[in-house]
């Protein structure tokens, strides 16, 4: 009896010191039936425990917890819902930063028939102290044949036995700055004051100091001010916000502004857009971390109450800008003690981002559209930089700090505002380009060799060369309005773009249409760049189309810029750049360097070659010479030539009007600069006003207003419109409601020939 037991008991040793087996195959167990006389053993096949710890395991890698839930034992579900059992790991998740764990199996054992163990050793990827690493174990139970796991937490890591949990305490740098070519601040961290009125409370002798104040820190004048709270019903004790100003201005004239009735001063700490936003579709904005991406943030590092870019340059330049968090990662008791810390790693400091566009410059040009739906892009021609980049109207990104009082109500202007100011019109706006695309039918029709620089075409009020319709010159629709402007008679094809004779093109896109060059134009198109991405970084940008015609009507339409095509502002700014750079398509560039805190340029951002105009230097010296011809030319008249009368700056450029399909048409001018002065580069140009008239009566008296400030520092000539600088002839909002009424807005009529 003594040898059968001691029999017995050694079998039953070798079953368990020899449960070591290998993962990847099932095993036997070794079962013992007792009888009378001997010991009988046999066995029988069991699955290997570890195929169910790797699938377990594998599911928290892959974050697939319904399957990892679905491989605990009966008991450990009773006692956790899988809603519980989710939110586990997920805070697990959030709180340690993970951004991935892995695993290796150690050992897996078979205790007994019902019972196994798995050792393995688990690496938690943390975004904030780096990879963690602990050996822990599951126990696991056999139900209906299969094994299951016996939760609890310390399958995570084993310092989280009993009630202990994790806790992140996490280092946050300060945000880096955004500034303009020269080191000039754009956006940076500041305290500032939040400033309004109450109408109501208002001390009508205390006007002029009032409004002095208001236009020294927020660059209001009082009539804007004014027309503001006339909205307001009379002694309202409402609150009206005007703006933001750094505290450090407002301090030098608190005692002045501390005694003034009804003025308004709320202080916070906040990331601060310098002037109410320069370039704030540029920039961009930051704003609280949404609800549904709470959970992707924490787990890279932040904290809930975080601010993190939204759009534009703080968005794409958001691991720049927020610097590399650090933190410490703890286990805490049930009571809040600290029981260990099990990393801890310091923070990083930001970096800053350096912007090609002048400040000084931008907000002139910014000025510039101001009353108008519009947008401007001035680029340097050689190499691509963006000096200034606009979008009107423009909104204020310190409406976007929760601690702002002025937020909400400013945040209400913005989103309920129709003309939607927070699209970046220069880059997302899509448009017809109206006779400005006709430098691209020119260069179409010059490269199919069907035509020459010396054809000729007689430019009449009417174009039948379409069965069926007859379409009409801007010459004639001009006649009928002031009864004079006469048809601009025979013309080259060079003398057809200065008079942007639309017979002209109309013809070529038909003829190139009827000999089978279905596509030259939209080809040519496409290699100008125009229908897809320009490359720009820092900002979205949308593709627009150039669509090949199918039908006369469709080619017709397109050799004027109409029809189904639309394009970007920016696209267009890139283009005529090539044309007065020589023919190189440059990746448009907003971004100069990247830099540490130190000074140290950790990326620096240099011109990008994206190609060249498809084009001879025959057609491009043509297009240059029309292009000219615009500004100066008076035999044929060329569009532009009275708005730029007395400027001394070397420019070439086209006019565009283009049907809007909805209202008043878009005006167009695209152009550039030629003065090849050492020390000041050569700017390329475009202006859109939305639905105003024609090019040559808006857009092309703001193009001249962006030459005179980027040469000048100052605009020179006014505005047809204004009766002083920025200030309109009319009460009515440029643009928006109506347009200006003044005589001066009638372009003068070239002499008769």
């Amino acid at each position: 009896m003594k040898i059968r037991r001691w029999l017995i008991l050694s079998l039953m040793f070798i079953v368990v010191g020899c449960g070591k087996i290998s993962s990847a195959e099932p095993t036997s167990t070794v079962v013992l039936t007792p009888t009378r006389g001997d010991v009988s053993v046999g066995t029988t096949s069991a699955p290997d425990p570890g195929m169910t710890a790797r699938a377990f395991l594998d599911g928290w890698k892959s974050e697939d917890y319904a399957g990892m839930y679905n491989r605990l034992t009966s008991i450990s579900q009773d006692a956790l819902s899988f809603e519980d059992f989710e939110k586990q790991y997920r805070s697990i998740a959030t709180e340690a930063a993970l951004s991935g764990i892995d695993y290796e199996i150690l050992s897996s054992l078979i205790i007994s028939p019902q019972s196994g163990q798995v050792g393995y050793r688990v690496i938690l990827h943390s975004s904030l102290v780096g990879d963690i690493e602990r050996d822990t174990s599951m126990n696991l139970t056999r139900e209906n044949g299969d094994w299951r796991i016996q939760w609890d937490d310390t399958l995570v890591i084993p310092e989280l036995n009993g009630e202990n949990y994790l806790a992140m305490e996490r280092y946050i740098p300060s945000r880096g700055n955004i500034y303009d070519r020269d080191g000039s601040a754009l956006v940076g961290q500041a305290e500032v004051t939040a400033i309004g009125i109450i109408p109501g409370q208002l001390d009508p002798e205390q006007s002029d100091a009032l409004y002095g104040a208001i236009q020294r820190l927020l660059g209001l004048k009082a009539e804007d001010v004014q027309a503001r709270f006339a909205t307001y019903p009379a002694g309202s004790d409402w609150y009206l916000p005007l703006g933001e100003a750094p505290s450090s201005e407002v301090g030098k004239y608190y005692s002045v502004l501390s005694a003034l009735a009804g003025f308004r001063m709320e202080y916070y700490k906040a990331r601060y857009y310098y002037d109410g936003g320069v370039a704030p579709h540029l920039t961009g904005y930051v704003s609280t971390i949404h609800a549904d991406e709470e959970e992707e943030y924490l787990r890279k590092g932040y904290r809930r109450d975080e601010r993190v870019g939204q759009t534009g340059l703080e968005k794409w330049g958001e691991d720049y800008l927020s610097g590399k968090r650090g933190g410490a990662l703890y286990v805490f008791d049930s009571q809040g003690q600290p029981v260990t810390r099990l990393a801890e790693v310091q923070p990083e400091p930001a970096q800053a981002i350096y912007t090609t566009i002048d400040r000084d410059f931008q907000q002139g040009v910014q000025q510039s559209i101001a009353g108008f739906r519009a947008a401007v892009v001035v680029l340097e021609r050689d190499t691509g930089r963006v000096l200034a980049m606009a979008s009107s109207p423009k909104f204020d990104p310190n409406a976007f700090e929760p601690s702002n009082i002025n937020s909400n109500t400013q945040l209400s202007e913005i989103f309920n505002n129709t003309n939607q100011p927070w699209i970046n019109r220069a880059t997302q706006g899509l448009y017809p380009l109206g006779s400005v695309f006709k430098i691209v039918t020119l260069s179409a029709a010059l490269e199919s060799e069907r035509f020459t620089v010396d054809s000729t075409y007689q430019c009449g009020y009417e174009f039948t060369e379409l069965a069926g319709v007859t379409l009409y010159d801007w010459t004639y629709e001009h006649f009928l309005l002031d009864g004079v402007t006469i048809p601009s008679g025979l013309l080259t094809l060079p003398e057809g773009l200065i008079r942007s004779c639309d017979p002209w093109f109309w013809h070529i896109g038909l003829t190139l249409f009827d000999n089978g060059m279905t596509t030259a134009v939209s080809d040519m198109a496409e290699g100008f760049g125009l229908g897809k991405p320009t490359g720009i970084e820092g900002v979205d940008e949308e593709t627009g189309q150039v669509p090949a015609p199918e039908s006369q009507i469709d080619a017709t339409n397109q050799a004027i810029g109409q029809g189904a095509l639309q394009v970007t502002p920016l696209q267009v700014a890139r283009f005529v750049a090539a044309v007065g750079n020589g023919g190189t398509l440059y990746q448009p560039q907003i971004i100069e360097k990247i830099s540490s805190t130190d000074n140290v340029d950790t990326h620096v951002f240099k011109p990008i070659e994206d190609g060249t105009l498809p084009i001879s230097e025959v057609t491009l010296t043509t297009l240059q010479e029309a292009m000219r011809g615009v500004i100066v030319s008076t035999k044929p008249f060329g569009t532009a030539w009275h708005r730029f009368t007395g400027l001394d700056i070397k420019v070439a450029g086209k006019t565009g009007t283009a049907e809007s399909g909805s209202g008043k048409p878009h005006a167009w001018f695209a152009g550039y600069t030629f003065e090849e002065k050492p020390n000041k580069p050569d700017i390329a140009a475009v202006v859109i006003v939305e639905n105003i008239g024609e090019g040559s009566d808006y857009a092309a008296p703001i193009f001249r207003r962006l030459v005179e400030l980027y040469y000048y520092g100052l605009p020179g000539k006014l505005y047809p419109w204004e009766s002083n600088y920025y200030i309109t002839s009319t009460p009515t909002p440029i643009g928006f409601e109506g347009t200006p009424t003044a005589e001066s807005i009638l372009p003068p009529q070239p002499p008769q020939p």
